[in-house]
């Protein structure tokens, strides 16, 4: 087999660079490791930037997210008894997230690429990338008892935190960067109306909880806890009751309860690999780099990797500007610190931390009243909640 732009991952980051990079004309094959139904299982983030709404947009894959998708112009920040709302669209000229998840998102893209008849193969066993720092790499995988080879130009690695991408690159060409934190986030899917009609997050003496939602009729909740924590310890029940506990008293009223249908715990940290490529193979997303969930920052950053390698792509086969191959890495870190450093920042004022003091809690209040009660203080938030812009190549 052979083509231009060789896929590993089939998440939505893999997707969607493919769908784009089909519509240029530039030859691409996803090979994925899982099944198809398997990719569609996974329950992950819902909460989409303005620029990554626009990318679906650009890529053909938007009609259902614009049809069914929850446009939200704020969020609510609920601390010390307080409700203080971030108006994103006021804030920074008129930007907005979407509410809408990533299991959707990954349908859209699974449904476009078919409908085109580009190649995803699914269930590859054995996916290995082989000469990178050469002009001809290749894939390596098994399928139905074979070995195939797949030679190409360039390899997207698109297959998340574990995947065999980053770990084909020596150790030594590269560094790690990691803060890992002392709690995770419980996270609980019911088909029950949401308690507001937007985000509420919420730091308590008890911990950190977040009310979220994916549609109109399906809520997503969270609370923080220890670590060490087991899924099996926590029934419904409790959760319920201990998510009231963190709440405002008038939400925490208005809260409509019932049987959850995935409940997960998810632990917590931020990490960065520098330099995102190696030779002709060029990291995408959770790939590279990782953050906690509390800037909704995950999936919108895989969106601004893809972005910058397709228009990278783009001007490889159409302009042959083959110099700017070595910009991507520079190019996409310059945006993910900026993301990195907004997700630790609303985890660490968020949170309770288990070795946390009187002095520090009250720091966090502080910290919390300060940036609630200024404009700059609110557009520095509403600017980065809703993403800010992609980095130019050049």
């Amino acid at each position: 087999m052979k083509t231009q732009v060789a896929i590993i991952g089939a998440g939505p980051s893999g997707l969607l660079l493919g769908q784009l990079l089909h519509h240029q004309g530039i030859d691409n094959v996803i090979v994925e490791r899982r099944s198809g139904e398997y990719v569609l299982s996974r329950i992950r983030a819902g909460v989409l930037e303005q620029g990554m709404v626009d990318l679906l947009r650009e890529a053909g894959v938007a009609q259902r997210m614009d049809a069914e998708g929850l446009p939200h112009d704020g969020f609510e920040l609920a601390f010390d008894n307080r409700r203080v709302r971030v108006a994103l669209d006021e804030l920074t000229g008129g930007s907005k997230v979407m509410v809408y998840g990533q299991t959707e998102v990954t349908r859209d893209l699974m449904a476009a690429r078919e409908a085109v008849g580009a190649t995803t193969i699914y269930e590859a066993g054995n996916v290995q990338p082989h000469a990178l720092d050469s002009d001809c790499p290749y894939i390596t995988f098994e399928k139905d008892g074979e070995t195939v080879r797949l030679d190409c130009d360039y390899i997207a690695g698109c297959d998340g935190y574990h995947g065999v991408s980053r770990q084909s690159i020596p150790k030594e060409r590269i560094k790690e960067f990691e803060k890992v934190y002392p709690f995770g986030w419980l996270g609980v899917l019911s088909d029950t109306p949401p308690v507001s009609d937007e985000l509420i997050y919420a730091r308590h003496d008890r911990g950190f909880s977040l009310c979220s939602m994916r549609s109109a009729t399906r809520s997503r909740y969270y609370l923080q806890v220890p670590l060490d924590e087991k899924v099996e310890n926590w029934s419904d029940e409790r959760f319920w009751e201990e998510l009231k506990r963190r709440l405002p008293k008038e939400v925490a009223n208005k809260l409509v309860t019932g049987p959850s249908i995935e409940k997960s715990i998810a632990p917590l940290r931020s990490f960065v690999v520098e330099p995102m490529q190696y030779g002709r193979l060029f990291l995408v997303g959770d790939a590279a780099h990782i953050v906690p969930p509390t800037g909704a920052k995950g999936l919108n950053l895989a969106a601004s990797d893809v972005n910058t390698l397709y228009r990278l792509m783009v001007k490889v086969y159409q302009e042959g500007r083959t110099d700017l191959i070595e910009r991507y890495s520079q190019t996409c870190l310059k945006r993910i610190w900026k993301a990195e450093r907004f997700s630790w920042w609303m985890t660490s004022m968020l949170h309770t931390f288990s070795d946390q003091d009187d002095f520090n809690s009250r720091l966090q209040l502080a910290e919390l009243d300060y940036v609630t009660s200024s404009e700059a203080g609110l557009t520095t938030i509403a600017e980065n909640y809703v993403g800010l812009p992609y980095e130019p190549l050049e």
